[in-house]
């Protein structure tokens, strides 16, 4: 039986990968009275009379809200909310598997920009993050600028950020294998989309000055016009050379190639073009850009994928629970850049430097600990 046929099997099974457990015994009268009427109306009380006490008499402190509006679902792209929900079940698993943190799924049946925004609005008050997940591009950018504009909670698109932080942890550790310092790479991205992008803004934050984007259109760059207004932005903020061409001509000298597009895209002769000690991240799923058999015989020295079944899986399980775990403990307003470096720090430090190898640049996605060591630099941060 392959894996789809067995994880259908197990849904069936499952009928569902979370559930909600109580946390307050109701066996006696007394039991009844604390948690329900009459007890439960002076919480209620308090709650009026300061909302900040939401956070220490419900379950608000550690409940984050995984929303979607099913546009870009994995691989599968616009399948609908309905469609997506085990997805969100499965990233609610991972919260409270790694970081303990509870979270619930939300799939809004809508595509408007506005109305998205509305309605977590308007539920924002039960928790105390919110988690957006599998939205489309540019649509993705817009909710979460809005939302981050309207809530006093940390608002955090995981295809954005949490892809950003993680290929950002790979790097730093990738850098120090092949002997090269960040603020001398040159990184060439394919594909401008939510997760390219914010790859891109990330790396720049983290040290990276020559950075160029690549997407459907060729190398993106400040002297062309874009329809997309995240486009317009990152062209003025990379490719300092103002280099023109084809993916095929940006990887020439690159030192290092990050594919969030499709399979097969990365050619031999784009890493043979490539500086000493090449690096690849192909992570297109289930299909890389290119298969890291083929990349190594083309000359990669180091290839990160997305996938469990090859050496550097670049996952964002390494990045989410921890985050809104650090951010919640702290009760942040928000993730900010600085959280967000800490926390690629904080992963890049789970392989020791000892330990750093071609085939061993950043942690297991079910190394436990790392969850604790990234909500602790995460936490540090935002005070």
């Amino acid at each position: 039986m392959d894996v789809k046929e067995e994880a259908l099997k197990k849904h069936y099974e499952w009928k569902g990968k979370i559930e909600v457990v109580s946390r307050a015994p109701i066996n006696t009268r007394e039991d009844l009275a604390l948690a329900y009427t009459p007890g439960v109306a002076e919480p209620c009380v308090k709650i009026k009379n300061d909302p900040e006490l939401s956070f220490e008499l419900t379950r608000r402190s550690n409940l984050v809200a995984v929303i979607t509006d099913g546009t870009a679902v994995l691989g599968l792209g616009d399948i609908g909310g309905l469609a997506g929900m085990p997805v969100m079940e499965g990233k609610c698993c991972l919260f409270k598997e790694f970081a303990g943190v509870d979270a619930f799924p939300l799939c809004v049946k809508s595509k408007d920009t506005d109305e998205i925004v509305r309605t977590i609005e308007l539920i924002s008050d039960s928790f105390g993050g919110i988690n957006l997940e599998d939205i489309a591009a540019p649509r993705c950018f817009e909710i979460e600028r809005k939302l981050k504009e309207k809530l006093d909670i940390p608002v955090f698109h995981d295809d954005q950020h949490g892809t950003a932080v993680v290929v950002g942890a790979a790097l730093i550790n990738a850098a120090k294998c092949a002997g090269k310092k960040l603020s001398e790479l040159t990184v060439v991205i394919n594909g401008a989309g939510a997760a390219g992008i914010a790859i891109g803004t990330f790396l720049l934050s983290l040290g990276i000055k020559d950075l160029i984007m690549v997407d459907l259109c060729g190398i993106i760059n400040r002297e062309e016009s874009y329809d997309n207004p995240a486009h317009s932005e990152i062209a003025l903020k990379s490719n300092i050379n103002v280099r023109k061409g084809t993916l095929a001509d940006a990887a020439k000298g690159a030192d290092v190639l990050i594919g969030v597009s499709r399979p097969g895209l990365f050619t031999d002769e784009m890493i043979g073009s490539m500086a000493d000690k090449p690096i690849v991240f192909a992570m297109a799923n289930p299909v890389p850009e290119i298969m890291p058999s083929d990349a190594k015989k083309a000359g990669a020295y180091i290839v990160g994928t997305g996938r469990s079944d090859f050496p550097n899986q670049i996952n964002n399980v390494l990045v989410f629970p921890g985050i809104f775990k650090g951010a919640l403990s702290v009760r942040a307003k928000e993730i900010t850049e600085k959280m967000k470096l800490a926390a690629a720090y904080a992963i890049a430090s789970s392989v020791p430097d000892a330990e750093i190898t071609p085939e061993n640049i950043i942690a297991s996605p079910l190394d436990r600990s790392v969850a604790d060591r990234v909500a602790e630099a995460v936490s540090k941060a935002w005070q």
